[in-house]
């Protein structure tokens, strides 16, 4: 009886063995099958939003942007391999990617940088705007965080200034960068950008970064025409160091809320605003529009001269002439009026 019962168990014992073998060798047959199986069926850039919470929808936005054929399977083979935490972010797929090497990238967090340029902006509203086109938050989160009176002062700035932190270039984030993080990078961006060769050049104007992004977002309304920027820099320098209204246009422009104004008239002129500058002596309280470097440079490369005006050239070519006296610049605003009337500007 004893001698049965040991060969009973011994054949339940092999027979159990040879099924867990077998278990282990399909399951291990089948694993292999999906770590080398040749899944994605296309090129392309998957967006994982921050949204996502878990592998299931993971799974789901490749499938319904035809990355994969089944889900199903992306999702066993993820729970085979332990990836349980999603990383939301843009993610570059190639056609013929396995499942392996889709979950060693998107379940590593192995993102694909965006690029984001920004230049030419005079609000925050554009700013947010301009950049939302590149990475995951919408303008309006992105305008909310930027108008907030506390982020300003959170970085050293007031709200009138704060536009001047933000230097227009193109910089590298991640898709899924937040506010925060966006303009955590800027205030790192801008204090990199202020360097010791500009603090230099700061000092000698006696006067503080802020105060030159102010004159620069002046500048570069006044002409976008690189090469004489140093010599309206060093206009309205002159006029500083003499206790003369910087008398500039585009101010006025700026307390009038409207740039596309073509011919600053008499009228203009008598809007109440700190910002404008034919009534208010000094710099305005705040940067006008976002200054580019090539503004920032030229105030802080200003051009030594005597001039103290200058006027848009009768050319109309976006260039300007200059005096050094108020007569010489009477003639010179005489000469451009005309030619604005010849060409029925008002």
């Amino acid at each position: 009886m004893k001698k049965n019962n040991k060969g009973l168990f011994g054949i339940l014992g092999t027979l159990l063995i040879l099924f867990l073998t077998g278990f282990l060798l399909v399951n291990g047959v089948a694993y292999y099958s999906y770590a080398v199986k040749k899944t994605a069926l296309k090129d392309g850039t998957v967006f994982i939003p921050s949204s996502t919470s878990s592998i299931e929808e993971q799974a789901g936005i490749l499938f319904r942007e035809g990355f994969i054929r089944d889900s199903a399977e992306y999702v066993l083979f993820a729970d085979k391999r332990g990836y349980d935490k999603i990383y939301p972010g843009k993610y570059t797929i190639r056609e013929g990617m396995t499942y392996r090497q889709l979950l060693g990238t998107i379940g590593a967090n192995r993102q694909t940088p965006v690029n984001v340029t920004f230049n030419n902006i005079r609000t925050f509203e554009k700013l947010a705007a301009a950049v939302s086109k590149y990475i995951e938050p919408d303008s309006a989160a992105l305008a909310s965080f930027f108008l907030n009176p506390k982020t300003a002062r959170e970085y050293g700035f007031s709200p009138e200034t704060f536009l001047g932190m933000f230097i227009p270039n193109t910089y590298e984030f991640y898709w899924d960068t937040t506010p925060e993080e966006f303009t955590g990078r800027m205030k790192k961006e801008y204090d990199k950008f202020w360097n010791d060769s500009r603090n230099d050049q700061l000092e000698e104007l006696n006067m503080t970064r802020q105060q030159v992004s102010i004159l620069a977002s002046i500048v570069i309304e006044e002409s976008k025409y690189e090469p004489e920027m140093p010599r309206i820099a060093g206009v309205y320098i002159n006029r500083l160091r003499k206790g003369m209204p910087l008398q500039a246009d585009p101010t006025v422009k700026f307390a009038l809320k409207d740039p596309g104004i073509k011919r600053i008239l008499f009228k203009h002129l008598e809007v109440d605003s700190p910002y404008n500058t034919y009534k208010h002596a000094g710099l305005p309280p705040g940067v006008i529009c976002m200054p580019p470097i090539a503004a920032i440079d030229a105030v802080l490369n200003y051009e030594t001269h005597d001039y103290l005006y200058f006027c848009a050239a009768p050319d109309l070519s976006g260039k300007h002439v200059f005096a050094k006296n108020l007569a010489a610049h009477n003639a010179n605003a005489r000469a451009y009026a005309a030619a604005l009337n010849r060409q029925g500007i008002r």
